[in-house]
């Protein structure tokens, strides 16, 4: 019997309301890092002067193990080269706060992958976003691959239970589904499905890189049926207007159960929308995170009802909810609008009646080397039957005079 037909409330309808503490929270340690990902949503290159000191970052950490928050997801930037990484990370599962973190594997040596393995409250995600070199590091960089696989076979050598493969998934790899998922099996990983934003140099390439329709509906029957072996992390559940909703939350949790925390402690309701619009607050200021977390007036809106706007005639509005805040915002659409890959074609017919050129730009750029001109180049097919117009698109940075250095 559904919670309706009881009157009980459902889970998702009390987390709409928002909770005392974030269920989990992102945090990017640093802005430092050794790669320069086409889609990065943070920018990330060179590090913050301004970033948390150690002390500062344990500050947070005893705070968010009182206020019951249950894990830390912890990225960059390349969190690893922060030189205090590992103090803070057994500082954090010392305190009982589980800790997942995501890397390109640049320093997950065969030591490092030892002592995670020995650590039973450390998860650890490998960015990867091409089953072959030729798509990965289009997008990520020249012997990304190799690293990230290196860190695969050091994890699995030392017996790292239920570490994850990091996909970002784009109109380039949607064709490798199950090649992501055999590569997963070999390792004994875990494979983990995450939604293209147009969020830092994302909302340069998402033209180019996010998903076709035809391929969102691929993704969505792909997911169906593997929904019990994969995680996404609730990215899609826009793709919920296909039929039935994808295994997850299948919510927007924005200040409700999630927040993002940046290098410099600057507190934003998504970890997808890094933009002044979305800055709730500072764990610096008085009050700490706890205090940001409670009273931030940002907070408060985006936990009072939603109404839906444009969307709520639509049939698939309690499922989908309008889709991704962050897509919208950086697309230019309303955030009371459909979500620009709706699966009803909403969201295409309202970005026809917009002026992208006047889209939101996301706050900050901390690319090692700026400005990035990004230029289409041609390289062999994905495959061979693949009849996507844009197969064999590859987006290569083409590099200005350096200007600044990590």
């Amino acid at each position: 019997m559904s919670a309706r037909m009881t009157g009980m409330p459902r889970l998702v309808d009390l987390f709409e309301q928002g909770l005392d503490a974030p269920i989990c929270l992102t945090w990017e340690l640093t802005y430092a890092c050794n790669l320069a990902c086409a889609h990065c949503l943070s920018s990330s290159g060179r590090r913050d002067p301004r970033e948390l000191s150690t002390a500062e970052a344990k500050a947070v950490i005893d705070e968010l193990e009182a206020m019951q928050v249950f894990y830390v997801n912890i990225g960059g930037g390349e969190p690893t080269v922060r030189a205090d990484f590992w103090e803070l990370l057994d500082h954090a599962t010392a305190h009982h706060l589980g800790v997942k973190f995501s890397t390109n594997g640049v320093r997950i040596t065969p030591e490092a992958a030892e002592r995670l393995a020995r650590n039973d409250y450390v998860d650890v995600q490998i960015s990867l976003d091409g089953a072959t070199a030729e798509v990965n590091d289009a997008v990520r960089g020249a012997g990304s691959y190799a690293t990230a696989l290196r860190a695969l076979e050091n994890l699995a050598a030392a017996g790292m239970q239920n570490f994850k493969i990091s996909v970002v998934c784009t109109r380039h790899n949607i064709p490798q589904l199950d090649a992501f998922k055999t590569l997963a099996d070999r390792y004994g990983a875990q494979l983990r499905l995450t939604r293209l934003r147009p969020s830092g140099r994302g909302a340069d390439v998402w033209d180019e890189l996010h998903p076709t329709a035809a391929q969102q509906r691929e993704l969505y029957d792909w997911l169906s049926a593997h929904g019990d072996d994969v995680l996404t992390g609730d990215s899609f559940f826009h793709l919920a207007a296909y039929g039935q909703p994808l295994p997850g939350l299948n919510l927007c949790g924005a200040g409700r159960v999630v927040c993002l925390i940046d290098p410099v402690g600057d507190v934003y309701a998504c970890p997808f929308a890094i933009h002044d619009d979305f800055l709730a607050g500072n764990v610096r200021e008085e009050g700490g995170f706890r205090g940001v977390w409670r009273d931030a007036e940002l907070f408060a809106r985006l936990r009072a009802p939603q109404h839906g706007g444009a969307c709520a005639s639509c049939a698939f509005y309690d499922t989908c909810k309008g889709g991704c805040m962050a897509a919208k915002f950086f697309t230019g659409l309303p955030l009371d609008g459909p979500d620009p890959e709706c699966v009803q074609g909403h969201g295409e017919r309202e970005l026809a009646r917009h002026d992208r050129t006047r889209a939101p730009r996301p706050s900050g750029d901390h690319s090692r080397r700026a400005p990035v001109d990004l230029a289409l180049t041609r390289r062999p097919p994905v495959s061979a039957c693949d009849e996507n117009p844009l197969a064999g698109l590859d987006l290569t940075p083409t590099r200005s005079k350096d200007t600044a250095h990590a």
